[in-house]
């Protein structure tokens, strides 16, 4: 084989340059987690204490805010339910606290623990996701896809003390071990990932489907339904333990925040704060007329950058698009940036449909249909996020326009700062 040939490698190619996924992997984790970690520990604790917000003291407990906390008392004092409408810990899945609490019984605290584990499981699933590109297409596109999904804002919660990192870890090597009909590893990922948080059941249909339209053997559809094995587990174990089989799903709707008159409200109410402006949307007339003024006039700005680009060039048009992006966020705020990661990742998914491996395409159907089943914005762009398709697809776009890719790297590490800083602080971020 030539230099040439090695240096160009085909799709689908046998020999897997483990050592190159190690390294890029490790370089794309450990810079984008510094960046975190100097928001988390250097930043937030020299900035005032917001309002509604809590002190950020540079510890270990910077790590564990809002959902962490629910994981803290399910390991310290175990599962509580009650068939009465409100919110309980039994909405969390097991895995993850379970495996907490055997890193405890070996002497770390919780903070530390939580912490280990779902940074190392995050660096884990960016190995794995280079492989996994790589063996499908190329180089350059595992590159792009393992920077995006490092790089992504919401990787946040790859470093603190959720389930993000062990999601992403279990699921992508789920996917890939189905995608090379290694049916018992394809079973035992898939198991534990239905253990860690609900979406992970949206393997059980890409693997029927995909079973299906591929016409594999029986075992395939054998390894579908074993790894519904996790779930069907906490199942029994609600069964037994409240009386309740479906315990957790009650207990989510007692955490439920979005009253909606009907299903999809929520969404329609997200877009007009967008379009007219939070206050207005909530007094329901225009109190506020600088805002869709500016909206108006940072869209005229994209038509005429997009009518003359090419008597401006490539180079002015892409940094003039990028201020404009820019601009779009600091006056959309976190409502913008949830939009666009539910609703602009399903375009994505689409626009690169043809260029995805069946089984990621139909793991994020499957999942996005999750998503939008609910009706709730809240959090949804986080478990958009938790959907390693997502990383896939845009690294099939960015690998055909590495400009606008190291842009969109460099905005990311911007938003991932900001949301550092609130999560350190207390506030919402996702």
């Amino acid at each position: 084989m030539t230099d040439q040939a090695f240096d160009s490698p085909t799709p689908n190619q046998a020999q897997l340059p483990w050592q190159e996924a190690f390294r890029f992997a490790t370089v794309m984790w450990l810079s984008s987690r510094l960046v975190i970690l100097l928001c988390l520990l250097v930043i937030a604790p020299a900035l005032p204490t917001p309002e509604g917000g809590e002190a950020a003291i540079a510890s270990w407990e910077i790590f564990s805010r809002w959902d962490s906390r629910i994981y803290d008392t399910i390991v310290t004092f175990g599962y509580q339910f009650q068939n009465d409408g409100e919110g309980y810990n039994v909405a969390f899945f097991p895995l993850f606290p379970l495996l907490i609490k055997v890193a405890m019984e070996l002497g770390l605290p919780f903070e530390v623990a939580g912490t280990l584990i779902n940074n190392v499981a995050f660096w884990g699933a960016l190995v794995i996701l280079y492989c996994w590109v790589r063996e499908e297409h190329h180089q350059a596109i595992a590159r792009w896809a393992t920077a995006a999904l490092a790089w992504c804002p919401f990787s946040l919660f790859g470093t603190v003390i959720y389930t993000e990192g062990l999601f992403l870890l279990c699921s992508t090597l789920a996917l890939r071990s189905f995608e090379k009909q290694l049916y018992g590893w394809a079973a035992f990922w898939g198991a534990l990932t239905t253990a860690i948080r609900p979406p992970g059941v949206a393997l059980i249909p890409t693997f029927l489907w995909v079973a299906w339209r591929e016409r594999r053997t029986a075992i395939a559809y054998i390894t579908a339904i074993a790894s519904s094995m996790g779930l069907l587990l906490y199942t029994l174990y609600c069964g037994v333990r409240f009386g309740q089989p479906f315990a957790f799903v009650l207990a989510q709707r007692g955490w439920q925040s979005d009253d909606q008159a009907f299903h999809g409200a929520v969404w329609l109410s997200r877009f007009m704060e967008v379009l007219i402006g939070p206050a207005n949307q909530d007094e329901g007339r225009i109190v506020d007329p600088w805002y869709p003024i500016a909206l108006l006039i940072l869209l005229a700005l994209a038509v005429v950058l997009w009518r003359t680009r090419h008597r401006l060039g490539s180079p002015k048009t892409g940094y003039g698009f990028c201020l404009v992006a820019l601009a779009l966020w600091l006056l959309g705020g976190s409502i913008l940036v949830n939009l666009v990661m539910v609703f602009g990742g399903a375009y994505l998914l689409w626009h690169t449909r043809r260029d995805l491996g069946r089984v990621a395409l139909t793991y994020g159907v499957f999942s996005w249909l999750i998503i939008l089943s609910t009706g709730r914005t809240t959090s949804a762009e986080r478990y958009a996020f938790g959907v390693v398709t997502l990383a896939i697809a845009l690294g099939l776009l960015l690998s055909r326009y590495p400009r606008w890719g190291y842009a969109t790297m460099v905005f990311f590490g911007i938003l991932m700062g900001s949301l550092s800083v609130r999560f350190a602080q207390g506030l919402w971020a996702g």
